[in-house]
């Protein structure tokens, strides 16, 4: 009967740890180390209010705490603020917080694991970065020390205010044949000479609910890793405001990012293909968005406005396909795709841009469909189509437009668009430029002097309907090929209006009328 008993006991606790302790610091224990060395997997660790000179490695299965309850500071919660990490300024051959598995990390400040350098931030501050190494500040980078360190390992830092450090503030690797998915959520990351927060090695993180600003490389940043970065803002870092690159897959949901001294959102490099979604990027010093070198990103119901350059642009190279987005009031274009990127363009709202609304240039290629473009004054087209590139340009709801409505200078086939202009000082609805190709059919143009103009260009004109022009509504002059303009109709209040005028060879040029109301 008594060795029933005994294995009993065994079994239970070889089933049930032994119940968690909570240590307290300095009541306990005199600092944070020696409180974690005396703990096991499951104890908490509570730390008074002050500033612990200390580097420290946390055990699996640990919660080191703050004590206080959640009542808001300055920045972050007032328990953060009152528990300083400080790791002592010099580089050090460790992090601040080493976290280990399953461990959590709750309300402290981390700060000074390496040397802060208000000089060196302020001179990448004023070159935008554009002196700053590639790997200089990277999480990936040989001797980087974050202030908190997450390798090969899930676990959760909460709460935690990450500032003036000499490298990344939180560093997340992942490592082969451990599964990297820690939970990084509502910390102040600020004022650190690397990212905010980086993330690479395949590592998967959930990042979500942090302000990371003023950071040396993006507040975000993420190399061969597919985080989820949700409801995060960054705002005023040296780079973007969230960075991704070398083959990164992350999801990108609901962040603000604002101010940043680059793009809001900058994604670059073959095989990177994040899901871009429902993010606010404006008042960036780039791109509210910006894609290039081969990138293939998804970008999908995004707000860009008030950037410095265009609200989404996309460069050599690029691959996006760009849906539901609203592009307003930036510098220059809603949408610019250029150097021989290829875009697909559909349902996005571009809107009062200062240059196009959707501009395609340098020998790139798009398929621009069901989208809503205006501009109210301004010389620029509403739609370039520029040096040698191509575009379907279809089923857009069109509006405004300086010197055209559409400029081309390459190729586009114009179809099912419904142009809407506010009478002759709109000038051309469609202006095809010498060497160009354009075939315009089955379009509504209402309110501007001339629906098509093209010199030494070759054109189709065919089934569109033109109400409210001046003067000529087609004009065709010194094509390099038979024009064919037919089956189109056209209404003037103009009494001396008519719709078709072909200096140069013509084609088929017939069932075109009536030429006046």
């Amino acid at each position: 009967m008594r060795c029933h008993v005994v294995c009993a006991l065994v079994a239970i606790a070889a089933t049930h740890p032994a119940l968690a302790t909570t240590r307290r610091v300095p009541q306990d224990h005199p600092t944070i180390r020696v409180a974690i060395d005396a703990s096991d997997s499951g104890d908490t660790i509570l730390v008074a209010a002050g500033q612990y000179l200390e580097r420290i490695r946390l055990k699996p299965g640990i919660t080191l705490r703050s004590d206080g309850d959640d009542a808001r500071g300055t920045e972050g919660l007032q328990r953060a603020e009152a528990t300083i990490i400080d790791g002592g300024g010099a580089a050090g051959d460790q992090p601040g917080v080493v976290m280990a598995e399953g461990s959590t990390l709750d309300g402290f400040t981390v700060t000074n694991v390496g040397m802060f350098d208000e000089a060196v931030w302020q001179q990448h501050f004023d070159s935008h970065g554009d002196e700053l190494g590639d790997e200089e500040g990277s999480v990936q980078a040989e001797g980087t020390q974050p202030a908190i360190s997450i390798r090969g390992v899930s676990c959760t830092v909460t709460a935690c205010i990450v500032r003036h450090n000499g490298d990344v503030g939180i560093g997340v690797l992942g490592q082969e044949n451990a599964k990297t998915a820690p939970l990084i959520t509502d910390n102040w990351v600020y004022r650190n000479l690397g990212g905010g927060i980086g993330v690479a090695d395949a590592a998967e993180p959930i990042i979500r609910g942090n302000t990371c600003r003023e950071n040396l490389r993006a507040g975000i940043g993420c190399r061969q890793a597919n985080p989820i970065i949700t409801d995060n803002v960054c705002c005023q870092n040296i780079r973007a405001g969230i960075g991704c690159r070398e083959g990164a897959k992350p999801v990108l949901r609901g962040n603000r990012c604002y101010q940043n001294r680059r793009a809001g959102i900058g994604i670059r490099m073959d095989g990177t293909a994040p899901v871009v979604e429902a993010n606010e990027c404006y008042e960036n010093e780039m791109a509210g968005i910006g894609c290039r070198d081969g990138a293939s990103p998804i970008l999908r119901g995004n707000v860009c406005r008030n950037n410095k350059l265009a609200g989404i642009g996309c460069r050599d190279g690029a691959r996006p396909l760009i849906v539901g987005n609203e592009c307003r009031e930036n510098e220059q274009a809603g949408i610019g795709v250029q150097t021989r990127a290829v875009a697909i363009i559909q349902g996005n709202r571009c809107l009062d841009n200062r240059t196009v609304a959707i501009g395609v240039t340098e020998d790139s290629r798009a398929t621009i469909t069901d989208n809503e473009l205006n501009r109210n004054g301004g010389l620029p087209p509403i739609i370039a189509v520029k040096d040698g590139s191509i575009a379907t340009i279809r089923d857009n709801r069109i509006s405004g437009g300086g010197v055209a409505a559409v400029l081309v200078q390459g190729q586009a086939t114009i179809s099912g668009n419904a142009f809407a202009g506010a009478g002759a000082e709109q000038g051309n609805a469609v202006w095809v430029w010498e060497n160009s190709t354009s075939t315009i059919s089955d379009n509504v143009f209402d309110g501007y002097r001339a629906a098509v103009q093209a010199t030494k260009a070759t054109v189709v004109v065919t089934g569109n309907e033109i109400r409210r022009f001046q003067g000529t509504a087609i004009i065709v002059r010194d094509s390099p090929q038979p024009a064919h303009v037919f089956g189109n109709t056209a209404a003037s209040d103009d009494p001396l209006a008519k719709v078709v005028e072909i200096q140069g060879r013509a084609g088929i040029v017939e069932a075109n009328g009536p030429k006046r109301e």
